[in-house]
């Protein structure tokens, strides 16, 4: 009687088992965290000023992320001649509690699951959620500082209030900005009508932001633009899937025509990772209920699967 191969273990297909982060192992207990790197959930979204549903975000990435975790030893990549992911320790920390309309206390929430990653020396790869959840993950990294951070996004996000909020999802490169252990924010993608005003733009170059577009990057090329940014810093990454353009990105709630095609971001991370130390990344906005066909969340998980490896992998060569 034949036994269907179940002897030689599982074959674990993607539409099977528990929906963790690339079917990385789970680990709820965080004071028992030990990892390369770290995936956390923040399902967060009061922060959005329009279509909200990035809460739903980090299932959506979790679940599109189990198309890329065949069991095989790591992901190789001809081009490179890289077997990416091969000996990483990756585990998924689970969501940070949210408390819904209070986002102060989900924000220390968020920021006490960043620090817990941190503590563990785990590079901390955060899923929002809108984009307001970088605000405590960068908090976090006061005593890990300084930190330059590197932005993929339409918007500049750089409000500094509007009506009293201070905290929502068009103010944290503002947050950040006045951070002491933040050196510097290089801001790239930002394009067309932005929910920033022009003296938002006008304080972030003043504080050192260095703002290109989409047709300003396509027309300087990618090694051109990875030379703006500081030799040898410590990056902390942070990518709004409205980056991208919404051709192949609709899941979002504020989509922005002209954006980014996949391996114009890859290519640009990738030689981030070259270059220079990423010690935390965000992807946000993510959200699943605008796009019916699952592509953005797919493209979401590819993008942050390649990027992680390309990162560890640096690491390891030193």
């Amino acid at each position: 009687m034949s036994t269907h191969g179940y002897d030689a273990g599982r074959l674990d297909l993607p539409f099977v088992g528990i929906c963790s982060f690339a079917k990385s192992p789970i680990c709820t207990d965080w004071a028992q965290l030990r990892a390369d790197v770290a995936v956390l959930g923040a399902p967060f979204d009061m922060g959005t000023q329009w279509r909200a549903g990035a809460r739903f975000g980090p299932r959506a990435i979790r679940e599109a992320s189990t198309l890329f975790a065949f069991g095989h030893a790591g992901a190789y990549d001809h081009e490179d001649d890289v077997t990416y992911l091969e000996g990483v320790e990756m585990v998924d920390m689970g969501d940070a509690d949210i408390v819904h309309t209070d986002t102060a206390e989900s924000h220390a929430r968020i920021e006490r699951a960043v620090r817990a990653a941190l503590a563990a020396g785990a590079l901390p790869v955060l899923l929002g959620g809108d984009h307001s959840v970088n605000i405590p993950a960068v908090a976090a990294f006061d005593g890990h500082g300084p930190v330059h951070i590197v932005q993929v996004d339409a918007h500049l996000d750089f409000v500094d209030e509007r009506h009293g909020v201070r905290h929502g999802h068009g103010n944290p490169m503002r947050r950040a900005a006045e951070r002491a252990h933040v050196a510097g924010l290089s801001q790239f993608g930002i394009r067309n009508v932005s929910s920033t005003a022009r003296e938002g733009y006008e304080d972030a170059r003043a504080g050192g932001s260095d703002i290109l577009s989409v047709r300003q990057i396509r027309a300087l090329g990618t090694e051109a633009v990875l030379d703006r940014i500081p030799a040898g810093a410590a990056c902390y990454l942070t990518i709004d899937i409205d980056a991208f353009c919404p051709s192949i990105a609709p899941g979002t709630g504020t989509p922005s025509h002209g954006g980014f095609l996949y391996y114009e971001v890859l290519e640009l991370l990738a030689g981030l990772a070259r270059r220079n130390p990423v010690v935390g990344i965000d992807l946000v906005e993510v959200a699943p209920d605008h796009d019916r066909s699952g592509v953005t969340a797919i493209l979401a998980a590819q993008l942050l699967l390649n990027v992680i490896g390309r990162v560890m992998h640096a690491r390891r060569a030193g």
